[in-house]
């Protein structure tokens, strides 16, 4: 019996049939067949109606158990006896047993069977004695097993056994005779009182064995619970390495995670140091458990994803979820599959999450979530559309938002791909090539290439656009997909937009057989790259000037670079970390100090003029000047600023809001202007193809050259500072010295998305006896000059403020100011 749908288990079997919930990462069908097979029952008749088709799907014709099984399928629900007289053709020539597909049991079936025949039953009920019986059918019986009495779910008041009925039934063929075809009947409410009624012989089976009737959260979790403590008699496919500690095939389960038993470790799951696992918890298959995390008498589905820190206790998580740093679900709440817990989201006991649904970082769940939207609030982050490898980012997303993007763009047209070293970008490059292709969008592939050749070809080959992918700075375990418009440049929101709507939708052109694309991969790509670079950027004098520089490559593709460009130069340079390195392609924030204390070290032992560090996909720089002193991001833009100003002595810089006001200065002092945008990344490339513009600049070690491209490019910066270096005659410890210091503060409050617009009400309300800019976000600007910018995170839920002043105890006074103020009206 195997039609039920189980709705006091939803979210559970909001989209899964109740016969398939695993126990233990077995459906519970799948124990009740391996039962009847233990017992001789090879012939079995599945009535289905509920999802059928999944069921059918997962056991087939039953040859993987050794069994041979039909299916009859109910249009309508017919009731417990009329489903079985819906499959009336496969048992009237003998007698056959019933038994439930959603019951964990290991009855004996054989003495059942026993008892049967030797009293000459018609039927026989299996019965079961239970602490409380109020949900189930009471059976009475005679000192022979003889049936006098039932009573369907009674109250406490008319409860007079404590033998329920367990849906198991041995019968024989002439029983299908009492049931009317087509229609919704019931064993316990029609057939059995008129069978009693007539005398007909109607015995009750006192069983000895388990028997759970899995109807809800509790009971699903008390069966994951008995299985392991042996309760119940099932097979369970997995080694036991310790007492109680059950691990698959495939499991990877790291030395130094902490496991308290019983519990059960699906195949191909993997838990890290750190972790720990205690009793009752049980994790499907490829699961993943992240260092820091906590489970106790959890349920963890298939391909879950628990991030570093979560907490689990007594809740049920559906498969393909992803439960991000520091989430807690509590005792009695579940989530349904395919959904998104975001970061420091915390589930209350009881809660039910239904599923596709997103939870945003930092939210406090009290009340189920059913009806809200299904997904994330957007499609693109900062980095374009970011995620964890295998867990957010997978190869069957990167074919859809390659067929999305594909169906932007007209048929033909022509899309640049690169990469950075990692693995996880070869992989995901090569799905994304495949659906542009199949879109009939043709691609040109730089396989790994520095992004700043990506962008540069982008332009030059005429292309409509690009994808690269790069390991996300900071975080091995993440990818960064980026989408280029056709000047090289990320996406406007526009563009983005756009994209996210055909992706949500899932509506994708293909192309017909006489229209799939074409792969190529340029020849000369770095070539004509640095050909370029060479004939825009101004490097008169650096030949003369003797200098020495000390160059870091991080391991990235900027080093498949370098050597072509160096040669051309006249630059003596120390290069560290030349190579592609695809095991770390990126680094940690501890890592990234080292290598930049070890880079400092070297400048100053050689007498360098300079030192520069690329980020892994030559995009970014951080600089130490010749003392052997790293220069931090925002006086770095300074530096580059005073030495581009100083020289051109006119023209338009670009700057984003959030840059000290120091830059003023120095743009006033050398003549030229400055113009403001949003922190967009777009913002600054639009403004850098301006007429006039000769420098911009994101104060996070992006720095765009604009004679030669209008895209953020570390190559380009680096070339542009040799010369700039070379004919001041200034190191850049003196431009520094001569840069007034900047009092720039910043601070970040935890913001949720509900209360994101009621803040920056909030916020203009407040400011009203101010000078206000909307660039983006809201400047407030006192009289004094001092400044402090609120602006809520695109992609985060939290806001971000600045402030500066003449001095750091005023800058100190507006931060606190606004973060009171963004404080209140987000707790309210």
């Amino acid at each position: 019996m195997a039609g039920g749908e189980g709705t006091r288990l939803r979210p559970m079997t909001a989209n899964q049939p109740k016969p398939l919930l695993p126990v233990i990462n077995r459906p519970i069908m799948e124990h009740v067949l391996r039962l009847l097979k233990r017992h001789g029952f090879t012939e079995t008749v599945v009535t289905v109606q509920f999802l059928a088709a999944l069921v059918r799907n997962y056991f087939g014709d039953g040859d993987e158990l050794g069994m041979s099984l039909y299916y009859a399928t109910e249009d309508t629900p017919l009731g417990t006896a009329g489903s079985v007289k819906n499959a009336a053709d496969k048992l009237r020539d003998e007698r056959f047993l019933v038994i439930s597909g959603d019951a964990l049991t290991d009855i004996d079936l054989t003495d059942m069977v026993r008892f049967h025949r030797e009293n000459g039953a018609m039927v026989t009920i299996g019965l079961k004695r239970v602490p409380n019986p109020l949900e189930f059918g009471i059976v009475i019986v005679d000192d022979q097993g003889r049936v006098e009495r039932f009573l369907e779910k009674p109250t406490w008041g008319q409860v007079f056994s404590d033998t329920v009925n367990t849906g198991i039934y041995v019968m024989e063929p002439e029983v299908l005779d009492e049931i009317a075809a087509g229609e919704s009947v019931d064993w316990s409410g029609d057939v059995f009182p008129k069978l009693l009624e007539r005398g007909a012989p109607l015995y009750g089976y006192v069983a000895d064995g388990y028997w759970e009737d899995v109807g809800t959260h509790e009971s699903y979790l008390k069966a994951q619970a008995d299985v392991l403590s042996g309760r119940v008699k099932v097979d369970i496919d997995a080694f036991e390495v310790s007492p109680g500690i059950w691990v698959a095939e495939g499991a990877s389960v790291d030395a130094d995670a902490i496991l308290k038993g019983p519990l059960y470790i699906g195949d191909y799951a993997k838990v890290e140091a750190g972790a720990e696992l205690r009793e009752y918890s049980v994790l499907g298959s490829n699961a993943v458990v992240r260092e820091g995390a906590f489970l106790h008498r959890a349920a963890v589905h298939d391909n879950v994803y628990v991030g570093p820190s979560a907490h689990l206790r007594g809740c049920v998580i559906g498969k393909n979820t992803d439960l991000m740093t520091g989430a807690r679900v509590e005792e009695g709440a579940v989530v349904g599959d395919e959904c998104i817990i975001e970061a420091e989201a915390y589930i209350s006991s009881g809660v039910k999450i239904y599923p596709f649904k997103t939870i945003e970082a930092g939210a406090v769940i009290n009340n189920s979530v059913i009806w809200e939207p299904r997904g994330q609030r957007n499609l693109f982050g900062p980095r374009g559309v970011s995620g964890l490898v295998n867990v957010e980012i997978t190869p069957e997303l990167c074919v859809r938002l390659a067929s999305a993007y594909a169906t932007t763009l007209k048929k033909g047209a022509s899309v640049i791909t690169s990469r950075d070293s990692s693995r996880a970008a070869r992989a995901f490059k090569r799905a994304a090539i495949s659906a542009l292709n199949a879109s009939a969008i043709n691609v040109l592939d730089l396989e790994a290439a520095a992004l700043p050749v990506a962008r540069f070809h982008t332009a030059r080959e005429k292309a409509v656009g690009g994808i690269a992918l790069r390991t996300t700075p900071g975080d091995p375990q993440s990818v960064d997909i980026v989408f280029m418009d056709e000047h090289g440049a990320d996406l406007s929101p526009a563009a983005q937009r756009k994209l996210d709507r055909v992706f949500a939708r899932q509506e994708f052109r293909r192309a017909f057989p006489g229209e799939i694309a074409e792969l190529s991969f340029p020849a000369r790509a770095v070539e004509d790259y640095t050909h370029e670079l060479l004939r825009c950027v101004d490097i008169t004098g650096v030949r003369d000037a003797d200098m020495k520089v000390v160059v870091d490559c991080a391991g990235g593709t900027s080093s498949l670079v370098l050597p072509s460009l160096l040669g051309r130069v006249g630059v003596d340079v120390l290069t560290v970390n030349n190579r592609l390195d695809d095991a770390s392609p990126t680094e940690t924030f501890a890592e990234r100090r080292r290598d930049l204390q070890r880079l400092a070290e070297l400048v100053s032992s050689s007498r360098a003029a300079f030192g520069v560090r690329f980020d892994p996909v030559g995009e970014r720089v951080a600089l130490v000047d010749e003392m052997g002193q790293l220069i931090s991001e925002e006086r770095a833009l300074l530096v580059v600023l005073d030495l581009v100003a100083a020289e051109r002595r006119g023209g338009r810089v670009a700057l984003p809001v959030t840059t000290t006001r120091v830059a003023e200065q120095v743009c006033r002092f050398h003549g030229v202007q400055a113009e403001w945008t949003s922190t967009a990344i777009d913002a600054l490339t639009a403004a850098a193809r301006r007429p006039e513009m000769v420098f911009a600049a994101d104060g996070r070690g992006g720095f765009i050259v604009p004679e030669f491209g209008p895209t953020v490019d570390g190559l380009a910066v680096f070339l542009r500072l040799l010369g700039l270096v070379a004919r001041t005659r200034l190191s850049l410890s003196q431009i520094d010295a001569r840069i007034p210091e900047a009092k720039l503060l910043r601070r970040t409050v935890p913001t949720p998305w509900a209360a994101k617009g009621a803040v920056m009400r909030s916020v203009i309300e407040a400011a009203e006896h101010y000078r206000i800019d909307t660039t983006d976000g809201v400047r407030v600007v006192a009289e004094d000059g001092s400044w402090a910018l609120v602006l809520p995170d695109p992609a985060e839920a939290v806001t971000h403020l600045w402030a500066e002043g003449f001095d750091v105890d005023s800058a100190q006074v507006m931060i606190e100011h606004w973060a009171r103020v963004v404080e209140e009206a987000a707790g309210g």
